[in-house]
């Protein structure tokens, strides 16, 4: 693992993990599946360990990567998973105050196994999946079970877990697939006591950049470094090359009066308009506001924005308050740079919190926990 490695995009990390079930290597996944207290990173955080010690993804900043490195040999030796529980709250050097993280965390280690395949295939097909995996209890540990918000657990895909389980974990599961969220639940029934690990996965979100100038380029890397699939489109007879954005997903070439029909916009795509065209950004935000789209960044001052809204008061173009709601213009974050780096910063910062229904300002002015807490019930 190089020192990059360990911060890759989940979705660079998904796409290892399937590389890795189609190659039939020798690989690890370090999942954590609980967390008392204070840490890095919250339950549903993945590591991949290559045979090798290498690899991709974090759990902890650093804290625990070397130890799970040496319980992976353990694990590929075995054959078997593994269970792993730190307590990181003491006072000593070791697992106390001398790391990053204040809490206990917990995490399964298994061996990398087509029994992943059915929630990675549904994520790079941008769809949200539900996995239910025993980490204890009475039945064995890496047992596993798929769910799906259309069809709930269908087959049962992967090992299968019994239906008194899965009767019993759907509807929480059901909510962290709809949260993105990742918990660990105990079930206590007649058939016996399980703890299952709930994994709510979601696709990644769309970001579509409207605009081909040099300043397009710094957006698309950062964020896709935040997980965002990112599609380009560009105007005009610009060309629409790949190459000229190697990090995006998809470059197209398009009309802004054609933006309706360019893809389904649905209410976990968002659109970045900066192709500096004053009329070509016009047609697109017109087309913009007539979808489910819930941002709509629009680069330039806030004059150009009421300007546009002038030629749609002449023309007979009314917009709800709701519509408008979702347009950000000036785009980004007041952030105080104007490079292009810092102009994109300021823009993914703004589209993050968007994305994860947050308010932005400092977290020293945030009162309680950094992360969201879970509460889960099988009642």
């Amino acid at each position: 693992m190089t020192e990059n490695d360990w911060s890759v995009p989940e979705t660079d990390l998904f796409d290892r993990l399937r590389t890795a079930i189609e190659t039939d290597a020798d690989a690890v996944l370090a999942t954590v599946v609980a967390v008392e207290g204070s840490a890095y990173r919250r339950p549903g955080a993945k590591m991949l360990v290559d045979a090798d010690r290498g690899g991709a993804g974090s759990i902890t900043a650093g804290c625990l990567e070397d130890e799970v490195r040496l319980l992976a040999e353990d694990v590929l030796e075995a054959g078997e998973p593994h269970v792993e529980t730190w307590d990181l709250t003491g006072d000593d050097e070791i697992w106390g105050r001398g790391v990053g993280c204040n809490g206990v965390i917990t995490v399964l280690l298994e061996l990398v196994d087509d029994t992943l395949a059915p929630a990675l295939d549904a994520v790079a097909g941008g769809t949200d999946v539900g996995v239910a995996t025993v980490v204890g209890g009475d039945l064995p540990t890496g047992d596993r079970s798929v769910y799906r918000p259309d069809d709930g657990f269908g087959d049962a895909e992967g090992t299968g877990l019994p239906d008194w389980l899965t009767d019993r974990v759907e509807a929480p599961l059901a909510d962290l697939v709809e949260d993105g969220k990742s918990e660990t639940l105990t079930v206590e029934a007649e058939e016996g006591t399980v703890e299952v690990f709930l994994d709510g996965i979601t696709a990644p979100p769309d970001l579509v950049v409207f605009g081909s100038g040099h300043d397009v380029g710094p957006v698309v890397e950062l964020a896709k470094l935040v997980d965002f699939r990112v599609t380009v489109v560009a105007f005009r007879g610009a060309q629409a090359l790949q190459e000229r954005f190697p990090q995006a997903d998809e470059v197209v070439s398009a009309s802004p009066r054609d933006v309706a029909d360019l893809r389904e916009w649905d209410d976990d795509t968002y659109a970045v308009v900066m192709s500096h065209n004053f009329v070509d950004d016009r047609f697109t935000l017109a087309e913009l506001l007539d979808t489910p789209v819930p941002y709509i960044g629009l680069m330039g001052p806030r004059d150009r924005f009421e300007e546009m809204r002038e030629e749609f008061d002449e023309e007979g173009v009314e917009f709800s308050r709701d519509q408008l709601d979702r347009v950000h213009t000036p785009i980004g974050l007041d952030l105080g740079g104007d490079a292009p780096y810092q102009i994109a910063y300021s823009i993914v910062a703004e589209l993050l919190a968007v994305a994860n229904d947050r308010t932005p300002r400092h977290l020293s002015d945030r009162a309680g926990p950094i992360h969201d807490r879970v509460s889960l019930s099988t009642e």
